[in-house]
């Protein structure tokens, strides 16, 4: 009998060297409508800004689709390939009874699913839906970005087509190697840099060096407690082991829910994650459960120093963006420093 080839490919090296280093380095936009309001250090929601729609741009995803077959990206991207680390589902009844309300909108959350885009289960309800991704990485437009909880990749393909650099960080081996393995069906693979570490240690690490690299904007999309954060935060903090969900449209349609706490975000106090990030840069862009308390995002700005304070800058706000897919709304992303409308003087602050 012959030996068995490994199903992985070129990702078991990848994996086999990214569980040994702290940070392992691999260098390799159907409508959302959004609707604006900025929040300001008071907590008072001053305005509807705009609410619009944005349009599917026709150089928005690759004209050229690869197709899998065997469990291959397709010729020259072997090393890329993430076969066999999650199950590719082609049909509902493959599919585990608690995810199959997720697999249901799986064209929603990537557009070429069917080309082998690969999600574990924790993927199935945390990634962001492929149009909201889009639109907040049109948002982002920058030089660098860090994608800080990256997860399978949604938000990291979205930001390469927007930004010259995106750094996609997790503290998981295999969503990182998804992640990797979706970015190369979508063709941008090149334009992203995948670390295996914890964002909390690679700040530190960041703030301490003496070289160190330029981030633009910072993205945080961590933990929200699992699917369960809909019902609000319990009286203590949820486990930080599950991502943000995105529930499917039929959740939406019960009515208000109990504000979401900063305390349920994880791994840390979701307030103490904002403040890490800001030490890195001022702009940043966080994505919400849709019932989060606007109290306690307008409070991150008062809390941060050097804007608002003593008279000598103007006081900073903050501007909330609602994420809809069609009449549902999914989250929120909420924008500081020079990524809000008025405030771009800040964005080399």
């Amino acid at each position: 009998m012959g030996k068995r080839k490994n199903n992985i490919s070129g990702l078991s090296r990848f994996l086999a060297e990214a569980t040994k280093l702290e940070f392992s380095v691999e260098s390799s936009t159907v409508t959302a409508s959004t609707s604006q309001r900025e929040v300001h250090p008071s907590g008072t929601v001053s305005a509807v800004v705009a609410e619009h729609e944005t349009e599917t741009r026709s150089d928005a995803r690759p004209t050229k689709k690869v197709k899998l077959q065997a469990g291959l990206l397709g010729e020259g991207l072997e090393k890329y390939d993430a076969t066999g680390l999650a199950p590719f589902y082609t049909e509902a009844s493959q599919v585990p009874e608690h995810l199959q309300k997720y697999f249901s909108q799986r064209e929603r959350y990537f557009s070429m699913y069917a080309s082998g885009c690969l999600l574990d289960e924790e993927g199935w309800y945390s990634v962001t839906p492929e149009r909201v991704a889009d639109q907040i990485a049109e948002r982002c437009r920058c030089g660098v970005i860090l994608d800080a909880f990256c997860g399978v990749g949604g938000n990291a393909i979205a930001f390469a087509r927007t930004c010259e650099r995106v750094i996609a960080m997790d503290i998981s081996p295999i969503r990182l190697a998804l992640a990797r393995h979706n970015a190369a069906l979508y063709g941008v693979q090149d334009r992203i840099e995948f670390i295996l570490g914890d964002f909390l240690s690679f700040a530190r690490t960041l703030q301490n060096s003496s070289q160190r690299r330029k981030i633009d904007v910072v993205f945080l999309s961590p933990p929200w407690g699992g699917p369960s954060y809909i019902a609000g935060s319990p009286s203590k903090p949820q486990a930080a082991a599950s991502a943000p969900a995105l529930p499917p449209s039929s959740d939406d349609a019960k009515g208000v829910h109990a504000e979401f706490s900063l305390s349920s975000v994880g791994p840390i106090h979701g307030r103490e994650l904002f403040h890490v990030a800001r030490r890195i840069t001022k702009n940043i862009a966080y994505f919400l459960p849709r019932n989060t308390n606007l109290d306690e995002i307008s409070q991150l700005v008062a809390e941060d120093s050097g804007y608002g304070t003593n008279g000598a800058l103007p006081a900073e706000k903050v501007e909330v963006e609602e994420e809809w897919m069609g009449t549902k709304l999914k989250a929120l992303t909420c924008y500081f420093g020079g990524l809000v409308a008025g405030q771009e003087v800040m964005f080399e602050a």
